[in-house]
């Protein structure tokens, strides 16, 4: 007997073509202006200035690789100050769990970037080649000088776009009216035109082609954004109890049983993901809204309550089901996991903001030679080497005091200086926002045994600044704690 072969399972599906229909409302006009803002942002931001004196950059939003630095505005961020990124991103991630708790997929449906570019092209879609029905028409038709010079068109848009949206990005790294000149003159680094060309290759396919197969199969947090949903988040809702079942208003004023859905499939038209809403909660569905404003549209043509297709919660909805009244919005919003992650978003802000107003601006660090841990002088003097670095982290020059606490009879000068002039206390100037290292040579009388000394450091301008820190003097007289 032949065994039958088992049938292939192909795990790949081709894409459906969607073709959003425009739709006006409120939810449509809070998108264009979560549009217009966010890209405005993005392209702007690089070319506004901030005045930081004459030794800082005046680029206000700027990440300087090359001196490792991150500006913006009136926050200056050192390597060693990463924590306040850290704390950025950890605000950002609890941002995101707190817009998602209170009103579900916003992020998507709104700010997301591939949302954002996303609808950008869609309306290029519908500028060059009309609204939906003219869309797939075009799409159906065969190639000819009309299509090929609308597809022209229209890719030619979206890879300026693109290439614009690249070449914004590399400007939060470098000065942007210089990179400007550089990059069209060819005298930009490499790496400048391998990002752009990146970027552009990346928003040209994603947001011109791939659009909501981003959400639905590449991007992760959909799957996360669903598991941290409950009954108490809102979400777009279809109203089945209200809609089903479906009928035209002809229909309805025959059979009583016929919902308030007229299946005229309008809430699927004007969806950027081509989701019907109606078969209820999904990945596919990002939150923007857009079906609310066609159904409410359709509603009100027909003569039937708006809300068929709404922002409510699961609980809301069982509420409404059974005929009591939806509770106030707010009362959905400030439940009890959204107030705790507020609590938390505020705590981490305020946190951040104490250490960034408290911070010193001043810094020290001591490295002491270990090969020879010392030496010991003809006149019997003892000393050690050290490598101090100074951190000036103003954008001005400032006098400093460098000075050591303990020792006795210690004292110290650098390279920069005859021997002559050791003390226990000198002072120099800082150059404006640089490190500033030193070789320091300490010594201390003969017989002075191994020990523990502070250097410090003192500012000698009106803000005070100070900072410390421990060093080791080493000796060829062992101090008695230490040798026990």
């Amino acid at each position: 007997m032949l065994n039958p072969e088992p049938a292939s399972t192909s795990l790949y599906a081709k894409r459906e073509p969607v073709y959003p229909k425009a739709v006006d409302g409120r939810f449509r006009r809070f998108k264009w202006a979560v549009m217009i803002l966010t890209l405005g942002i993005y392209y702007i931001t690089p070319w506004l200035r901030w005045d930081r004196g004459p030794y800082a950059p005046d680029q206000a939003v700027l990440v300087d690789l090359a001196h490792r630095r991150f500006y913006m505005f009136g926050i200056e961020i050192w390597p060693q100050e990463f924590y306040f990124v850290a704390g950025l991103l950890i605000m950002a991630g609890i941002g995101l769990f707190l817009v998602t708790s209170a009103v579900g997929r916003a992020w998507c449906g709104y700010a997301c970037p591939q949302t954002v570019w996303t609808d950008l092209f869609q309306h290029v879609d519908r500028w060059v080649d009309g609204d939906r029905n003219a869309q797939m028409r075009l799409d159906a038709a065969p190639w000819g000088p009309k299509k090929i010079f609308k597809r022209g068109l229209k890719w030619s848009i979206y890879l300026f776009i693109s290439f614009w949206t690249g070449g914004a990005w590399i400007m939060y790294f470098a000065d942007a009216p210089t990179l400007t000149v550089d990059f069209w003159t060819g005298q930009a680094a490499p790496v400048a035109y391998a990002t752009v060309a990146v970027l552009t290759a990346t928003t040209f396919v994603l947001g011109g082609f791939m659009r909501e197969q981003v959400c639905v199969y590449m991007c992760p947090w959909p799957r996360i954004q669903t598991a941290m949903l409950d009954e108490k988040s809102l979400i777009v809702t279809y109203k089945d109890w209200r809609g089903e079942k479906r009928g035209s208003v002809k229909q309805a004023l025959k059979d009583p049983e016929i919902g308030d859905c007229i299946d005229c499939n309008g809430c699927v038209n004007v969806c950027p993901t081509g989701y019907d809403i109606r078969n209820g909660p999904d990945i596919r569905c990002i939150t923007c809204a857009l079906c609310i404003d066609e159904c409410d549209k359709v509603m009100k043509a027909i003569g039937r309550p708006r809300g068929l297709i709404d922002y409510a919660t699961l609980e809301d909805c069982d509420a409404e089901r059974r005929g009591e009244a939806p509770r106030p919005i707010t009362k959905a919003l400030f439940h009890t996991r959204t107030l705790i992650y507020t609590g938390i978003w505020a705590a981490i802000g305020f946190a951040l903001l104490f250490a960034l107003g408290t911070r010193d601006r001043i810094n020290i660090k001591v490295q002491k030679d270990r090969n020879p841990p010392y030496t010991v002088q003809s006149s019997g003097e003892i000393r050690n080497d050290y490598t101090v670095k100074l951190l000036n982290m103003q954008s001005r020059p400032r006098q400093m005091q460098v000075s050591i606490d303990g020792l006795p009879g210690g004292k110290f000068w650098t390279n920069d200086m005859p021997r002559e002039k050791a003390a226990r206390a000198l002072t120099l100037t800082v150059p404006a926002d640089r490190v500033e290292p030193l070789r320091v040579y300490v010594v201390a009388p003969d017989g002075s045994k191994e020990q523990s000394f502070t250097f410090r450091l003192q500012a000698l301008d009106g803000e005070r600044e100070a900072d410390s820190n421990e060093a080791r003097f080493d000796s060829p007289i062992e101090d008695e704690e230490t040798s026990e």
